[in-house]
């Protein structure tokens, strides 16, 4: 049974989490530029850690069972790039140039339909499109070239493709070798008035992190191969690029489908056109997709218990993205898992409390009544 805090206690207590808040995010942002191997390093040997206990269970010693999962995941990650990479740079390479192509063929599609019996208020806004095609083209590709830059330049200062393939696995490596002796010795460290809250805090931010982003992370590689499988059949150009990307985008709930589906619609009408089968067949491949994913996928490998709202990640990823760059954006969903149960935490304690209740006796009797006890 934990100990009631004084006043007095409580307020050195949040001062002190405060400041270390505050040096945790200065740290962040001061070394932002070096973190990324680190980062990614601590981020598999999280994931990987459930794996090497199971081979510790059957045998293996720890530093075996370390080994084994790291050579095992290096060489999966290689194949996967020798495979992939060289096929995904020479289609996005092949769709940077055919970009005017496709401009000039949207501009004539947007032509053709003015000449359709249409209502003037629609005929209006297609002429309004046609006129401003060009600017609308230039704006998007200087976002999606200024995205691009930005995530460069925060990888490139002291981070390069180098050091990110030598320093994340012997990180990784370590991390994963000492990781129960790491968790054991941050445990001997928490306050033992207040260990059973910090170990249930710490619990419920693991199942959080761990469940978002293992299912997640999984129905995007499922979604990925799918549109990009299902698209390549189809025979739609940049079909392989444009359904990994939006498998890839899918972490962030819906947002996958829906930028998959523009591009991909986008090039089958200016690449089928007027032929409205194959456009149709690249509508159901996405259709198909979103079915799958919100009844099938989502339910089987993210359920919902996870606690992550589409809104509150979605902010989280634009909010840690402008603060902290490219690492910003991979610790965006931890973070955000951490402070909703941080925040559950602390509103089902302040539902408790006597600020809650009162401390009157219409109070007491509003907790009496509830059945909760006094100084709980």
């Amino acid at each position: 049974m934990e100990q009631k805090v004084s006043g007095a206690s409580l307020k050195r207590q949040v001062t002190f989490w405060v400041i270390v808040l505050v040096v945790f995010v200065a740290f962040l942002y001061i070394f932002s530029t070096i973190l990324l191997p680190f980062i990614v390093g601590m981020a598999i040997a999280y994931f990987l850690d459930p794996v090497a206990d199971r081979l510790e269970r059957i045998g293996l010693s720890r530093l075996m069972a370390t080994v084994v999962i790291l050579v095992s995941f290096v060489l999966i990650f290689a194949l996967a790039l020798t495979i992939f990479i060289p096929i995904i740079i020479n289609q996005f390479n092949d769709f940077v140039q055919h970009i005017p192509t496709y401009v000039q063929q949207a501009q004539q599609l947007v032509a053709k339909a003015q000449t359709m019996v249409l209502p003037d208020w629609i005929r209006n806004q297609l002429g309004a499109i046609k006129d401003n095609f060009s600017s609308i083209m230039s704006d998007g590709l200087s976002f999606v070239g200024g995205l691009f830059a930005q995530i460069w330049s925060s990888g490139k200062a002291l981070v390069n493709i180098i050091s990110l393939m030598v320093v994340t696995p012997v990180v990784a490596f370590y991390i994963l070798l000492d990781w129960d002796r790491m968790v054991t010795k941050v445990d001997d460290w928490i306050p033992r008035d207040h260990v059973a809250s910090v170990r249930q805090i710490a619990h419920e931010i693991d199942q959080a992190i761990a469940g978002f982003i293992r299912g997640q992370g999984s129905l995007c590689i499922i979604l990925g191969v799918y549109y990009g499988v299902g698209l390549s059949l189809v025979g739609l150009n940049f079909g392989l690029l444009i359904g990994l990307f939006a498998g890839m985008i899918s972490f962030i709930p819906y947002v996958g489908s829906l930028v998959g589906l523009i591009l991909a619609v986008g090039v089958a009408l200016v690449q089928f056109w007027p032929d409205y089968l194959w456009v149709g067949l690249t509508l159901a491949v996405f259709f198909t997709g979103q079915f799958l994913e919100g009844n099938v996928l989502q339910p089987k490998l993210v359920g919902e218990s996870v606690g992550l709202h589409p809104v509150w990640l979605m902010f989280a990823l634009f909010a840690f993205g402008a603060l902290f760059g490219f690492v910003g954006l991979l610790i965006a969903v931890p973070a955000a898992a951490a402070c909703g149960v941080l925040v559950r935490f602390a509103l089902s304690r302040y539902l408790q409390s006597d600020l809650y209740y009162g401390r009157s006796e219409a109070g007491k009797a509003r907790r009496a009544k509830a059945g909760k006890p006094e100084n709980s």
